[in-house]
């Protein structure tokens, strides 16, 4: 198995990431603490993963770098925000970890893991899949590069497949 936390935190190095918004989520949480550990990265909190928007705008109007780690149960909360960048155009990178897809144990997963796409899509936001650990990084680089070369709102769904499945058991127990 790869690490490919470990690798899409060097591509946003390399892609000059300073401010990684998140609200916690397992399937994220190598890479939340890579970027927490990363004295050239701030790793912000979030309460609800509609601030990152916010946070994305004011990282570009202070001349800084933003991803957004999220899940896609969160994708419905930035509805309404995503407007705001398709109307000023300003760039935003959205790391989404997938759930309700194959295998998924909680049923209110379900609804927004399907429609995460096709509502991204209805938002003007590009979508990129990755299916696979190998597809993840190379996902991960041309989305940051069409963010931040074209001022445009780019998601890589990272498959539930890429960050396990987990069950009840798991989730008890934690």
């Amino acid at each position: 198995m790869s690490d490919w936390p470990a690798e899409v935190h060097a591509t946003l190095r390399e892609e000059r990431v300073q401010l990684v918004g998140y609200v916690p989520d397992a399937g994220h949480q190598r890479l939340i603490d890579l970027a927490r550990a990363d004295p050239a990265m701030r790793a912000v909190v979030l309460s609800t993963e509609e601030e990152g928007v916010g946070l994305a705008a004011g990282a570009w109007l202070g001349g800084a770098r933003c991803a957004l780690l999220m899940q896609s149960s969160g994708v419905g909360n930035c509805i309404n925000a995503l407007g705001m960048v398709r109307e000023c155009r300003f760039p935003l990178l959205m790391l989404v970890t997938m759930r309700g897809e194959v295998g998924e144990f909680n049923p209110w997963q379900v609804p927004m893991g399907q429609a995460t796409p096709a509502v991204l899509a209805a938002m003007g936001v590009a979508v990129q899949h990755a299916a696979s650990e190998d597809e993840v990084v190379p996902a991960v680089s041309a989305a940051a590069r069409l963010a931040f070369g074209s001022y445009a709102a780019v998601a890589v769904l990272v498959s539930q497949r890429v960050i396990g499945i987990k069950s009840f058991q798991e989730q008890a127990a934690q």
